[in-house]
């Protein structure tokens, strides 16, 4: 019996430092999520044809412009209708984002059709 004793009084600290790490584990931001997210779509998604819709440009309560980017895509007969935050990559176009519309291409993950994107960082379905 007191050997499982022993076992207890080592397991207390032993939590105590797993918790210790979990607490102190570098949070990420919703930005960098974000920017994650997009990069695994890049290098697993694959390829198909979109529309633009349109380009908003919205102004948040911190006075910042954010732009957005809708767009539709078929899939197996599934018409999918997506909305990416562009704003974070705006160096990446070249041209007037509010005068983007049309033909596009997007990535989609096959296990997840509705997770996709039309550019990042390292790629861009725009024409």
């Amino acid at each position: 019996m007191a050997r499982y004793h022993w076992l207890s009084v080592a397991a207390i600290p032993a939590a105590a430092f797993l918790l210790f790490l979990l607490l102190r584990r570098r949070k990420i931001s919703p930005e960098e999520r974000e920017r994650k997210r997009r990069l695994a779509v890049n290098t697993s998604g694959r390829i198909t044809d979109a529309v633009i819709m349109e380009v908003r440009v919205l102004q948040m309560p911190s006075g910042a412009l954010a732009h957005f980017m809708d767009y539709n895509y078929d899939l197996h007969g599934v018409t999918y209708s997506a909305t990416q935050d562009i704003t974070a990559l705006l160096e990446h176009i070249q041209r007037d984002p509010q005068r983007i519309a049309g033909p596009a291409s997007v990535k989609y993950l096959p296990s997840n059709p509705s997770n996709s994107i039309l550019i990042c960082e390292e790629w861009s379905g725009l024409r």
